[in-house]
């Protein structure tokens, strides 16, 4: 019988990359669902993937509950928690978004330990990495850096992936000692979507090629495919030497002016739509005000936050697409799926 993987937010973009890259390397995979109304509808989204979909069974659990988490990770040998919340728009109060992303973290592993999991590999971010540090952020991070939640360009996410991260490794190196974490640390996450329910991050090629975006700001992110990220959380759960690790899964970074570039090279149909003029950092500043979906954005005007993956590639054997092919890709699925 093949070792059974229990997947945290099936429905999610990461999720779903990982629950097809498993069943791919012959991993029996269960995942969890807020509701249970949404089982049918991935596996319609799997089901077509890999004829091994439409065994998944699917358990309903919340980060924010106890129930069901008992149920989700027994007869597990590993876990795979990806769900964690990331809004497009700043929560009124930042601890909505970080107490479900740290307690709920402590649920899963607190769950896994007690069914006797071997190893739990997490999501966390490049938001745990590079953040509140101000201008002593390093040129190039590594996974030695941690973002200081404390400090003046956090948001209320880069909050939640650092503090649920560093309670994650609290957990296991106190009273959950024994059970195995393995932590990927991804940037903005774009390549292929699989469905119309798209990720936030996917909103960098969606604004950009929606024709309701007269200007481009002065914005941009370090950039990997959610193959490259599957493929991570997958080599860290079987690696022996993957353990008690962080692994950034990143390629280049991207100024939003360069995105735009290569969307009207790639895609000449939508040429007329995307931006040519730059917004100036006011506006988009003034926008912050009245529109909460900039208050995500306008802390990183002007920033750089570049990092490395070289872990991942020596230890894990992972190789990164380039980020200009994960861009290409996520903009042709959101084509392909009617989006933009």
């Amino acid at each position: 019988m093949a070792d059974k993987v229990l997947v945290t937010g099936a429905s999610g973009f990461i999720a779903q990359h990982v629950t097809l890259q498993l069943l791919e390397a012959g991993f029996d995979v269960r995942g969890t669902l807020r509701s249970m109304r949404r089982a049918e509808e991935v596996r319609a989204v799997l089901a077509p993937r890999h004829p091994a979909a439409a065994r998944i069974d699917f358990v309903e659990a919340d980060l924010g509950a106890d129930a069901g988490w008992t149920a989700a990770v027994a007869g597990c040998r590993y876990v795979q928690h990806v769900a964690s919340p990331f809004p497009a728009v700043h929560p009124k109060d930042e601890n909505d978004l970080i107490r479900p992303a740290r307690e709920g973290a402590l649920r899963v592993l607190r769950a896994a330990k007690a069914a006797g999991v071997g190893r739990v590999v997490m999501t966390s971010s490049l938001a745990a990495v590079l953040y509140g540090l101000g201008e002593r952020r390093p040129a190039v991070a590594d996974e030695s850096s941690w973002s200081d939640p404390n400090g003046d360009d956090n948001t209320p996410y880069t909050k939640s992936k650092t503090l649920a991260e560093r309670a994650a490794w609290d957990y296991v190196r106190g009273e959950g000692a024994g059970l195995e974490l393995a932590v990927i640390n991804p940037s903005a996450v774009l390549g292929p979507a699989l469905s119309k329910d798209v990720s936030t991050s996917l909103e960098i090629p969606i604004r950009l090629m929606n024709g309701k975006t007269p200007a481009i700001p002065r914005l941009g992110f370090s950039i990997v495919d959610v193959r490259d990220v599957a493929a991570c959380h997958v080599a860290a759960m079987i690696s022996p030497n993957a353990a008690g690790k962080r692994f950034i899964a990143t390629d280049a970074f991207l100024w939003m002016a360069e995105c735009a570039a290569i969307l009207r090279a790639e895609f000449p149909s939508y040429a007329s739509k995307i931006p040519t003029r730059a917004a100036p950092d006011w506006l988009l500043k003034a926008m912050a005000l009245f529109q909460p979906v900039y208050r995500q954005t306008v802390t990183e005007l002007g920033r750089e936050r570049r990092a490395s993956s070289d872990a991942a590639k020596k230890l894990l054997g992972v190789t990164f697409r380039p980020a200009k092919s994960a861009l290409v890709a996520a903009a042709q699925s959101l084509i392909e799926l009617a989006v933009v």
